[in-house]
């Protein structure tokens, strides 16, 4: 079994998100790229005491960017849109 804080690594604040969150009480975070929408809905509920009603999954593959003369590669990631149930709330900066 894994380790409930190893799955979802941290919370996304970007625009895109607070919009989401604002409108239709969304979250976004990056996860492990190993776990599935069951084992994310299970450790979000556990973790922060919220009911989950929907988790979609996104996988990020990195960009190639260069470097100067060097060309490198961003790590590929894993997003989850946590959708929470009406009357639920959950505030990463302001705490639960």
């Amino acid at each position: 079994m894994k380790n409930l804080y190893s799955i979802i690594k941290k919370p996304l604040f970007t625009e895109k998100g607070s919009n989401l969150k604002e409108s239709e009480n969304k979250i976004l975070v990056e996860v492990a790229k190993d776990v599935n929408k069951i084992e994310i809905k299970r450790v979000v509920e556990e973790i922060f005491n919220v009911k989950v009603e929907k988790v979609a999954t996104v996988n990020v593959h990195g960009k190639w960017k260069k470097f100067g003369r060097s060309v490198g590669k961003r790590p590929d990631r894993k997003k989850a849109i946590i959708t929470l149930k009406k009357g639920e709330k959950l505030d990463f900066i302001e705490g639960v």
